[in-house]
C-alpha cells in the first residue's frame, strides 16, 4: 500500500510525539494503520509525504542510493541571478560535503494553498520562487542549498517525489495509490 499525503505546515513527520508539549502528528491526519513515513520532511516544510507499509518499497523511495528525484517548489528571500542557479546546478559546498548536482530554475510563483501561518514578508527584500530537483535526502538540504547560494528558504513544499505528486490534495488531505515505480 502506497499513501500521498499533502502534509502540513508544522506538523510533525512522524505517528507519535513524546515531548511535553504535544505538537500535530501525521497520527492527526492519517488513520491507516501499519504504515511509516518513506523518507524525511521537515516540520517546517509542507507538501508531499509517502508512506507505506511494504519495507522494500519504503527503501526504495527513502534510501538515498536509488538517488529517487524529489522536486521541492522554494520561495526564497532575494533575487536568484544565474550565479546562484548554477551554483545550484553544478553542486553545492555543505559542512557535511558537497551535494550532487541539482536541477534548478526560477518560476513564477504556483498556485499553492495558504500558508498557517503565512511566511514573513520583509518590504525591502525581494523574494522570488525556484523548482528545485535533487537525488539526495540529506538533513534540511534544500535550505542549506539555498543559503550556502545567498538565498534564504522562506517556504518549502516539496511537490514530487519520483513519479508522484501533491497535486490535487489540499493540506492534511491524503489518498492511496498504485505502489508500482515510476
Amino acid at each position: 500500500m502506497l499513501i500521498l499525503l499533502n502534509k502540513p505546515f508544522g506538523v510533525l513527520p512522524q505517528f507519535t510525539d513524546n515531548s511535553a508539549k504535544p505538537r500535530p502528528t501525521l497520527a492527526d491526519y492519517v488513520s491507516v494503520k501499519g504504515v511509516y513515513p518513506a523518507g524525511r520532511l521537515d516540520m517546517d516544510s509542507e507538501g508531499l509525504m509517502l508512506l507505506t507499509d511494504d519495507g522494500r518499497l519504503q527503501a526504495r523511495i527513502a534510501d538515498p542510493k536509488h538517488k529517487m528525484e524529489k522536486t521541492y517548489l522554494v520561495q526564497v528571500e532575494g533575487d536568484p541571478d544565474e550565479a546562484a542557479l548554477d551554483a545550484l546546478r553544478n553542486g553545492v559546498a555543505l559542512k557535511d560535503g558537497p551535494t550532487l548536482p541539482a536541477r534548478a530554475d526560477r518560476i513564477d510563483p504556483p498556485r499553492l494553498w495558504q500558508r498557517d501561518p503565512p511566511i514573513r514578508v520583509r518590504k525591502s527584500v525581494p523574494d522570488h520562487w525556484l523548482r528545485l530537483t535533487i537525488r539526495e535526502g540529506r538533513n534540511r538540504q534544500v535550505r542549506r542549498m539555498t543559503a550556502a547560494v545567498g538565498l534564504p528558504t522562506l517556504r518549502l513544499v516539496r511537490w514530487q517525489v519520483g513519479g508522484w505528486t501533491v497535486d490535487g490534495l489540499a493540506p492534511g488531505e491524503w489518498r492511496k495509490v498504485d505502489p508500482q515505480p515510476r
